[in-house]
């Protein structure tokens, strides 16, 4: 395993293309309970197998959908790895791509400050309209296809 430091996003295509299987092996402990790691449908759109320890936000909804195989010892990663090797076809890329269709983070921005919205005072919500809460800009899918 080579470091080979900070990348710019435009050469990031560039790197993933060489990958067999994009790995989140997380340590499971405080620092890490409550993460939820982006990079999982980022890789998956990429058309790379995911293999990661049982974080919840990885297990619940990849893993428990079959599209992230989770490990948490060893040799569980060892043959997640080697299963997801054997086993990546077009069926699997077609299936994270029907899922991740339905992801982008201009929805995902909408239902944040819909929840801010709905926890908000009324008095507060007078003066502030839930739209100011979201960005006006769009914002890139992560998904419609591979990147």
């Amino acid at each position: 395993m080579h470091y080979l430091g900070p990348k710019s996003y435009d050469v990031l295509p560039d790197y993933i293309a060489g990958w067999a299987v994009a790995l989140l092996p997380f340590a499971r402990n405080e620092a890490t309970r409550f993460i939820s790691p982006t990079k999982t449908p980022e890789y998956l759109a990429a058309g790379r197998p995911v293999v990661s320890t049982s974080i919840r936000d990885v297990v619940r909804p990849y893993g428990d959908r079959g599209l992230a195989r989770i490990a948490d010892t060893p040799l569980e990663f060892i043959a997640a790895v080697s299963s997801a090797l054997d086993n990546h076809t077009e069926d699997a890329v077609a299936r994270a791509d029907a899922f991740l269709a339905h992801m982008s983070w201009d929805d995902t921005s909408r239902r944040v400050a819909s929840l801010i919205a709905d926890a908000m005072p009324v008095a507060v919500r007078r003066r502030v309209p839930p739209a100011s809460f979201a960005s006006t800009e769009a914002s890139p899918p992560i998904t419609g296809g591979r990147i």
